[in-house]
């Protein structure tokens, strides 16, 4: 199996969901935050959510608070600011570390342990992870979530086998 696939996380509402339920799906992860530039890409990101759900696609949300504090929030308040401001219905989860000490050990295997290595650079930034659980590709904040680049690879790991 996967490393990938071997991760439990806690969800926003507190309950245990294993990442070996995305087996066969692709999967974006993206640390986020809710008072960053960025935040806006929570639109593009629902967005591209609801385009390619159906074929498979799914968004995990990782709210983190190692850039600026930009996330200060509990899992609640993110929640509920999520959706009342951009209509979020992808997977979002509890808090974690990205970055640094106490980093969580997804995010510490994400950023030493793909072929895409590197600490966390700053909120949303996105990993694509294919349909057997492979990170497939890497994206910084600036790369928006509907960049044609990022399309293009999403849909190319949807057909892929």
């Amino acid at each position: 199996m996967p490393q990938f696939y071997s991760f439990t996380m806690k969800t926003i509402d507190g309950k245990e969901k294993p990442l070996a339920e995305y087996k066969g799906k692709v999967v974006m992860l993206v640390n986020v935050a809710s008072f960053c530039g960025y935040t806006p890409q929570y639109k593009q990101l629902e967005a591209v959510y609801e385009k390619y759900k159906e074929k498979g696609f799914v968004i995990a949300g990782f709210p983190a608070n190692e850039f600026g504090s930009q996330e200060p929030g509990s899992d609640g308040e993110i929640a509920s600011f999520c959706e009342r401001n951009y209509g979020v219905t992808f997977d979002m989860f509890s808090k974690i570390i990205v970055k640094g000490e106490g980093i969580h050990p997804l995010y510490k295997y994400l950023t030493s342990e793909t072929k895409f290595p590197g600490e966390i650079g700053w909120n949303f930034t996105k990993f694509l992870v294919d349909k057997n659980g492979t990170v497939a590709a890497r994206y910084q904040s600036s790369v928006k979530p509907d960049a044609n680049e990022v399309i293009s690879k999403i849909e190319e790991l949807l057909t892929q086998k």
